[in-house]
C-alpha cells in the first residue's frame, strides 16, 4: 500500500509541474487534434485538480485506510471514456491501487494525455501493473464507462465477466435566492468547464418560485460550442421561446434535462421538499448535486467539477467492486 502511495504521489509531482515545457505544450497541441472539444484551459484544469484532489499524498494514505489490497491480483479491464480530458485516470487509480493488473482502453479522444500519465506511471516504477487492453482476451471483471447505446454492447461482449458499467447521467444545482457573488460565479464554472461535456456539469437549476436573482455569465472558450449556441440561440428565437443568455450557455425554464449542450434548464419550485422528493424519483439520472441547502450528498456550489477520492461515479463505491 505504501508503495502505491508513493508511486501516486510522485505522479502528483511531476503532474503539477505540466505545461511548463516544449514536450508538454506539444502534448496539449496533440491532445486537442485529437479531440477539439477539449481546450488548454481544460486540460490544465483537469490535471490540477488530479493532482489536487487525487494524487495528494495525505488524501491517498486517508483513502486507501479504508482499504486493504487484494492477496489474488485479478485482470481487470478498464474501457475509459474521452468526453473530458483525463476522465479515466481514477479507475486506473482505483485498479493499481487495489492489487489488480489494470489493462486499459483508451478512448480514442483522450488517448494523448491518458498516455502520457500511463507512461510517466512506468517511468517511475517499472513493475507498475497496467497494461493495453486486448479485445480478445478474457478478463475476471471489466469497468466501462460510455453512453447507453454503448452500454448495452459492453453488457453483451461481458457476458460472462463481473461488470461495472456506468452511463449517461446529469447534475443539478439548486438555489434558494440567498448565494453569494462567489457561489453564483462558481456555479457558472460547473455549467460551462469541459464545455459542459462531463456528467458532473450542472445542466439543470432548481430556483425558488419568486427567484429574481441573476445567473453569471461566461463566455464560451470553445469555437465548436459557441457554434452550438449560435444555432440554439436562433432556434430559440425563431420559436419565440424564452431564455436567459448568459453568453457561454443559455437558460430555459422547464421540467427536465436539456437535449443540448449549450442549454440549461430552470426548475422553478415551490418548497425544498419538492426537491427533495424530485431527487428521489430521479436518482438514478443524477451524477452531482450542488447547493448550499441542506440537500443530503451535495457539494458547495463551484465545486462539482472536482471529484474527490471518495466521490464514486454513479455512487458505486469502485473499490468495493475490486473486492
Amino acid at each position: 500500500m505504501s508503495h502505491t502511495i508513493e508511486t501516486f504521489t510522485a505522479l502528483g509531482e511531476r503532474l503539477r509541474h505540466f505545461g511548463t515545457t516544449a514536450a508538454h505544450r506539444a502534448i496539449i497541441t496533440s491532445a486537442i487534434a485529437d479531440n477539439p472539444w477539449f481546450t488548454e484551459v481544460d486540460i490544465r484544469r483537469a490535471i490540477d485538480a488530479v493532482c489536487e484532489d487525487m494524487l495528494n499524498g495525505d488524501k491517498l494514505t486517508a483513502w486507501l485506510a479504508q482499504y486493504t489490497p487484494t492477496t489474488e491480483p485479478r485482470d481487470v479491464a478498464v474501457i475509459m471514456a474521452g468526453n473530458i480530458p483525463l476522465v479515466g485516470f481514477f479507475d486506473l487509480l482505483c485498479v493499481v491501487a487495489s492489487g489488480h493488473r489494470c489493462h486499459v482502453k483508451t478512448s480514442s479522444k483522450d488517448r494523448v494525455l491518458m498516455r502520457f500519465v500511463i507512461e510517466e506511471l512506468r517511468t517511475i516504477d517499472g513493475d507498475i501493473a497496467i497494461f493495453d487492453y486486448d479485445d480478445a482476451q478474457e478478463y475476471d471483471m471489466a469497468i466501462a464507462t460510455g453512453g447507453d447505446d454503448a452500454n448495452r454492447y459492453f453488457r453483451k461482449h461481458f457476458a460472462q465477466t463481473r461488470t461495472l458499467l456506468r452511463g449517461s447521467r446529469h447534475s443539478v444545482a439548486i438555489l434558494d435566492g440567498t448565494e453569494s457573488n462567489d457561489e453564483m460565479r462558481g456555479l457558472a464554472h460547473d455549467i460551462t468547464s469541459y464545455s459542459g461535456l462531463g456528467c458532473r456539469s450542472v445542466s439543470m437549476i432548481f430556483v425558488p418560485e419568486d427567484w429574481r436573482g441573476e445567473l453569471y455569465a461566461m463566455s464560451a472558450v470553445n469555437d465548436k460550442l459557441k457554434n452550438n449556441i449560435r444555432m440554439q440561440r436562433a432556434m430559440l428565437t425563431m420559436q419565440q421561446r424564452e431564455y436567459i443568455d448568459c453568453d457561454g450557455y443559455l437558460a430555459i425554464y422547464g421540467d427536465d434535462f436539456p437535449t443540448t449542450l449549450a442549454a440549461v434548464t430552470i426548475y422553478k419550485y415551490r418548497s425544498l421538499e419538492e426537491v427533495r422528493r424530485w431527487i428521489s424519483a430521479n436518482s438514478d439520472r443524477l451524477q452531482c448535486i450542488t447547493t448550499h441547502c441542506d440537500i443530503e450528498g451535495s457539494v458547495p456550489l463551484g465545486h462539482a467539477q472536482r471529484p474527490t477520492l471518495w466521490d464514486y461515479a454513479d455512487g458505486v463505491d469502485t473499490m468495493a467492486f475490486l473486492r
